[in-house]
């Protein structure tokens, strides 16, 4: 069932076996395996995630690389939901561990918002990351690119970069290392600061034994037509030729909502998780993004099947079995 401001009072009474926070691909197949597990279950999704960016999706078995994650959200949505999941549009803002319960704090709404208090026994969070994009005057001109020809992910993405003239674009010194990963895909790379950070004379020095140029000006636009890129011009009026890149500028973390959750254990803005992805609370889970690994849809659609499963295996050992008795109809006397 699909909840709002119009109906969720009529839920506040209601203790989920499990609250999913993010409706992306790790926390909807979460939700899809909880339903058919029976669990009465809820995914509470803020919206336009890292998934939705995702313009085509080249590494997913079973998929039409030309499939843009939106279409798969929005199926997925479709599933979960068909199967007996409640599906929320809201912002959690906290969590507090009740004993029995987790009280998931929620606000629905952007004007006029209004604060409402859920609860379940078991919580996965799977709100994921968004990743940091250069900041342009022109943001227009970033979502142009971002997705098609100027990528996030060097692992979904680094065939489509093969042999092609490249742009690095990095906020720290410490992600340039990136061009020494890069060059398996392709050796022509420029690396732009967008005037972010000061290139020590060491790190310099080991572009210029690579060959790869090192533009620290600002970026003022990309180019390029139809969501193909030919270049970038920098503020100074230089011209970058390339007709692809990679941002490697880092990401947001969605996991302030947990921040007050005490036992939990992090590394960094990563939750520790068992092989099951379950953290330091042992009725909270962590998908995808927010635990420790690799960043791909393939392992937070698994890494949700985990999750739901370890959930029913927890709640049916703690569960009465069900008997034949139960479905038994009752003997009628003949007259």
């Amino acid at each position: 069932m699909k909840l709002s401001s119009a109906n969720i009072e009529n839920h506040l009474d209601t203790v989920y076996d499990a609250i999913v926070v993010g409706g992306g691909m790790g926390g909807l197949s979460a939700a899809i395996y909880l339903a058919r597990y029976g669990l009465k279950c809820l995914v509470i999704e803020k919206g336009r995630g890292r998934s939705l960016w995702m313009q085509e999706t080249r590494n997913y078995l079973g998929l039409d690389p030309s499939t843009p994650g939106r279409n798969i959200l929005t199926h997925g949505t479709k599933q979960a939901i068909e199967w007996g999941a409640d599906h929320l549009r809201a912002f959690v803002e906290n969590v507090t561990d009740e004993g029995d319960t987790l009280a998931v704090h929620v606000k629905i709404g952007k004007k006029n918002d209004r604060s409402y208090t859920l609860r379940s026994k078991y919580l996965v969070a799977a709100s994921g990351v968004i990743d940091v994009l250069p900041e342009l005057e022109d943001m227009q001109n970033v979502y142009d690119y971002a997705g098609y020809t100027l990528h996030v992910c060097m692992i979904c993405d680094g065939f489509d970069m093969w042999d092609q003239k490249a742009v690095l674009i990095v906020k720290r010194e410490a992600q340039i290392n990136a061009a020494f990963v890069m060059n398996w895909f392709t050796p022509y790379i420029s690396v732009l600061t967008h005037g972010h950070v000061p290139v020590s004379d060491a790190m310099k020095q080991q572009l210029a034994d690579h060959g790869y140029p090192l533009y620290e000006a600002p970026i003022a636009r990309f180019l390029g037509e139809n969501h193909k890129m030919s270049g970038v011009e920098l503020e100074d009026g230089t011209v970058v030729e390339a007709t692809t890149g990679l941002i490697n500028m880092g990401s947001i973390y969605h996991n302030q909502y947990l921040k007050g959750i005490e036992e939990l254990t992090w590394d960094g803005e990563n939750l520790i998780t068992n092989t099951m992805t379950q953290t330091t609370h042992d009725r909270i889970f962590a998908l995808g993004d927010l635990k420790q690994g690799l960043n791909q849809v393939s392992v937070a659609v698994a890494d949700g099947t985990l999750a739901a499963t370890q959930i029913w295996r927890n709640i049916r050992r703690a569960s009465e079995p069900r008997k034949w008795e139960e479905n038994v109809p009752k003997q009628t006397t003949a007259a």
